[in-house]
């Protein structure tokens, strides 16, 4: 199969139906890495701090095996780290020793044995075991797996999430159906001995009617509270119902914030290919302009660079904007929505195009949309160029969340400008004097 890297990774943890799909798609990744290494997925049960079971990838199958063994057997300083998640935590000298706790096959070799906790809902959910061999030169395998380690984490807390709802759906169901059919028994009590009363009754026996009246109206009045008490839990429970309605929204809205972030790590990816593949500047400023420009939809959009050791920008790439602006135009600080951006080092989030109509490149009818960013990029407080886009797809409208994920983006663009110099060589390039 094709080497995996975090893009493809990303891609096939968003797509994987289950648990075991994710962690097939982790050891797939950890095999590029070290096809020696074992890899399992040990699920905690933080209610009674127990190993309860352990997942493990063989082949194109996931296999369960029951460990049943509390979490305390761990040593006191790598429990309160692997707790903690975030990293792999190493076990040293006393791999060896503490691998059997997993039930993990003995290496030919001494072998290193790292743990990585994976926490949901800000407990302890379970445990990356990665257990390699150990090496004398090189980079550890669980170094090399930390980032897909953290793409894994994201898929876990989708299915963890899904788990949790599944589950409170089963629970109001089942509280349901026992409250509805204790009312149907008693509602078949009150009625059975209601019948048998009224068989009874002698008109010529007022004190024996009085009695039955008596009954009547007490049976009359436990059927009320019954009945009090069912409106009751069907209130409550249609109460959870809408919560849990509401916690769908929210898993829904979580996958689609998993879903831009797998594509900005998947569009990270190809930029930094990119620069490693090419030398090219004009291609690298066309593809940091991709870069941005596809993640937030603008279909126009620019990046300009800063002049060294002048007050100006000039055109870079662009796409969308009038044909009648080269590359190389040169904008100084100061002047239009771009040079005053760069002058600030603030970003602009304009919404309605009606609070900047003094900027000068967006009257023209290439801009179709009410709403634009324009970004500063800067790297170690020197100002790198200045990021702008628009029209954005489906005329959608930029929001304060879009300017952070630019913020993220703008990172990759300026430290990739920096280290290749596109400044300067694309001003050679253009020859722009």
């Amino acid at each position: 199969m094709p080497p995996r890297t975090l893009a493809t990774l990303a891609h096939a943890l968003s797509v994987a139906p289950d648990i075991d799909a994710a962690l097939l798609a982790l050891a797939d990744a950890l095999t590029e890495v070290d096809r020696f290494a074992q890899i399992a997925l040990v699920r905690f049960d933080a209610r009674h701090g127990m190993l309860v079971d352990r997942l493990t990838p063989t082949g194109d199958t996931v296999t369960r095996t029951r460990l049943e063994t509390t979490f305390d057997h761990l040593p006191t300083r790598e429990r309160i780290a692997v707790a903690a998640a975030g990293s792999f935590v190493d076990f040293g000298d006393h791999s060896d020793e503490f691998a059997p706790v997993f039930a993990l096959e003995k290496l030919a070799e001494a072998g290193w044995l790292s743990l990585r906790g994976v926490r949901f809902e800000g407990q302890l959910s379970a445990i990356i075991v990665l257990y390699e061999t150990r090496k004398f030169f090189g980079t550890r395998s669980s170094e090399r797996l930390a980032p897909s380690a953290a793409l894994f984490d994201l898929a876990y807390a989708r299915f963890a999430e899904r788990e949790a709802r599944e589950e409170a759906v089963r629970t109001l169901e089942d509280v349901t159906q026992r409250v509805h059919a204790e009312y149907e028994r008693k509602l078949g009590l009150l009625e059975q001995r209601l019948f048998q009363a009224a068989g009874v009754v002698d008109a010529s026996d007022p004190e024996r009617l009085v009695t039955l009246e008596r009954e009547v109206a007490r049976w009359t009045e436990d059927a009320r509270r019954a009945t009090k008490r069912a409106d009751a839990v069907e209130a409550t429970v249609g109460a959870a119902v809408e919560q849990l309605e509401m916690a769908h929204i929210e898993l829904h809205r979580r996958s689609e914030t998993l879903r831009q972030k797998t594509r900005t790590i998947y569009l990270i990816d190809r930029v930094l290919s990119l620069d490693a593949a090419t030398d090219d500047p004009a291609h690298m400023v066309n593809g940091l302009l991709t870069l941005v420009g596809d993640d937030m939809g603008a279909q126009r959009c620019s990046l300009l660079l800063h002049v060294p050791d002048e007050h100006a920008l000039f055109l870079a790439a662009a796409r969308g904007i009038p044909p009648n602006v080269p590359m190389g135009y040169r904008v100084r600080f100061g002047e239009g929505v771009a040079g005053k951006v760069a002058a600030t080092r603030s970003p602009l989030l304009v919404q309605d195009v009606a609070e900047a109509k003094h900027h000068p490149l967006i009257r023209d009818e290439f801009f179709t949309t009410g709403s634009f960013i324009s970004f500063p990029l800067v790297y170690h407080g020197a100002l790198v160029g200045v990021v702008n886009l628009a029209n954005r797809a489906m005329h959608g409208i930029f929001v304060e969340e879009d300017v952070e994920r630019v913020r993220l983006l703008g990172l990759v663009i300026s430290l990739v400008a920096t280290q290749a110099r596109l400044p300067d060589r694309m001003l050679e390039t253009l020859s722009v004097s």
